[in-house]
């Protein structure tokens, strides 16, 4: 699919999460003449990704060090990248984990990792990403939350909860970031059919990384302040608001 350019931020694309499947896809469809910065751990076993990101169009494809859950190397990573590859024109937050609900119930430790990733990581690079794009006067960022933050469900509490935060502060974000220059759309999926649910009964409703791709690009093309994948979510989201607590927490996954 073809996509133009006219409301997308210049500059280079910046993929928190080098191996995302989904970010993946948004960087492909960024990707054609434009700088693209692959942040993962193990940067040096990113050979796969940066063919497809040249293949796609990319000018140049640099993998550099990145551990989400290293939050106090966040501000040295995100500032190195800028004064090595110029400025950010497209950040996009694709890290994250699943976590396992009945381990986290049983193991406390699991639960803090999980919300740790999900939201605090999440919130330390977007601390520090706005501050870069404030500085230069522009620039965009993704931030995924998802259908599980809209009404937590007992089936999947603690990544729900930290999907919950996150959705809230990017909120909050997005108004403080009005008359800044700065766009941040927020991108709420439902069900996402790839690595991450591997062996998982989908969800009414499922997407693919493709699909999420397209609707992220659409979105950051109109400027959005979010985008519900698919659509019917956004509906779907406040019946699930009004159905009674009884009910609710017997709602599988």
């Amino acid at each position: 699919m073809a996509f133009g350019s006219s409301k997308l931020a210049p500059g280079a694309v910046l993929l928190l999460g080098g191996r995302s499947e989904i970010g993946l896809e948004v960087a492909d469809r960024l990707a054609p003449g434009r700088v693209v910065i692959l942040a993962a751990r193990r940067s040096d076993d990113l050979a796969k990704e940066t063919q497809r990101l040249l293949d796609r169009g990319a000018t140049e494809v640099h993998c550099v060090e990145f551990d989400a859950d290293e939050v106090a190397g966040h501000e040295a990573v995100l500032s190195a990248i800028t004064a090595g590859y110029g400025p950010i024109g497209i950040a996009i937050l694709a890290f994250g984990i699943l976590g396992n609900q009945d381990k986290a119930e049983q193991d406390a430790a699991h639960a803090v990792a999980v919300v740790h990733t999900d939201f605090v990581a999440q919130l330390s690079a977007l601390t520090t990403l706005t501050n870069l794009l404030r500085a230069q006067g522009d620039g965009q960022i993704v931030v995924f939350s998802s259908i599980a933050g809209v009404r937590v469900r007992r089936a999947n509490y603690v990544y729900g909860s930290a999907k919950a935060g996150l959705d809230g502060f990017a909120n909050g974000l997005a108004d403080a970031l009005v008359g800044s220059g700065v766009h941040l759309l927020l991108v709420r999926p439902g069900f996402v059919i790839g690595k991450m649910t591997e062996g998982m009964s989908p969800a009414p409703f499922p997407v693919t990384p493709d699909q999420v791709g397209d609707a992220v690009v659409h979105g950051l093309q109109r400027r959005s302040r979010s985008v519900w994948v698919p659509k019917v979510l956004q509906p779907l989201s406040y019946a699930m608001r009004l159905t009674p607590r009884a009910v609710w927490r017997r709602m599988p996954r």
